[in-house]
């Protein structure tokens, strides 16, 4: 019933996050990440795009489909260790340090489009507790004076108290990020943390697929410029009140394919293309996952404090 947490919250909620100074380049180290709920590997495939040297991404994961995307993508290079709520704080002093520690726990009992959600003390709900629990055992001991970053996601559709709750125990508000800015699907999520510069506005590279019909394969044409925010429900994919298929093909409405999917999200073309998953399959994968380009913008300034190649 929640009761047992209400002792833990602090009456003071923003203290300004700590301004880390930048390291000189010889004395920047490969970055050694702790990612919870990590999904397909999007925190570890956005810091090897940007080029980071990455000593170490320890990642917490149950599902076996985002497991073999990580697995396969990336070559074994990722150590997983399945369930957050048996990692124990001798796991993370074995484990780390970390200098990132990041994730967005499952969303499906916050999320206020879900009518039978069960709010952040129940459910999927509670597994916030887990990120916080593990965010405070890794956090640098007093008088250990090294650059820490954390960044924790979830979705802007939640509960005001089940915001404000967040709030307070992460110490610290939000910063909205709609990934329309920089792709061509709306996705509006929190993002709590104290990477350098979470605050500073969206901008678009010339990399970034900020329309559609961009996303698409030869001989489909797309009837919207963007889409609405894609999810684990094959209905997401379809537009407006009059649920209309986002492309004409050969004069014909049609679904996105899952190759247009990954590149709605940012994603590598056959990225979740891994052991014979379907359609389906694949979508509830990216519904779940961070946009690419907006973890690239969240993540780009801490060049200035980890090696790169």
């Amino acid at each position: 019933n929640g009761q047992e947490f209400t002792i833990l919250f602090k009456p003071v909620l923003q203290e300004s996050p700590k301004i880390y100074p930048a390291v000189p380049a010889e004395q920047r180290r490969p970055i050694r990440v702790l990612s919870l709920f990590d999904g397909i590997a999007t925190g570890y495939l956005v810091l090897r795009d940007l080029g980071f040297k990455v000593d170490q991404y320890i990642a917490s994961e149950v599902c076996e489909d985002s497991i073999s995307v990580g697995v396969v993508r990336h070559e074994g290079k990722i150590q997983y260790v399945h369930d957050v709520r048996n990692i124990t704080r001798k796991n993370i002093e074995e484990w780390g340090p970390f200098d990132l520690v990041i994730g967005g726990s499952p969303c499906n009992d916050l999320s206020i489009v879900n009518p039978a959600r069960k709010g952040l003390y129940e459910g999927t709900g509670r597994l916030f507790f887990e990120f916080y629990r593990l965010l405070s055992v890794a956090r640098p001991k007093e008088g250990e004076d090294r650059p820490f970053f954390w960044m924790f996601e979830n979705v802007v559709a939640m509960g005001v108290n089940d915001k404000r709750d967040i709030s307070r125990f992460l110490e610290c508000n939000p910063v909205m990020i709609d990934a329309i800015e920089v792709s061509a699907a709306h996705r509006a999520r929190y993002f709590w943390g104290n990477l350098p510069g979470m605050n500073r506005p969206l901008c678009a590279s010339g990399m970034d697929k900020l329309e559609l019909q961009d996303c698409l394969e030869h001989g489909r044409l797309a009837k919207f410029g963007k889409v609405r925010t894609i999810t684990t429900r094959s209905n997401s994919i379809k537009q407006g009140k009059d649920q209309h298929f986002p492309v004409i093909m050969n004069g014909k409405e049609d679904i996105l394919w899952c190759t247009e999917l990954e590149r709605i999200f940012g994603f590598p073309v056959h990225y979740t293309d891994v052991s014979n998953m379907g359609r389906g399959a694949r979508q509830k994968l990216l519904g779940r996952s961070w946009s690419v380009p907006v973890i690239r913008h969240l993540f780009a300034p801490l060049k200035d404090y980890f090696a790169c190649e």
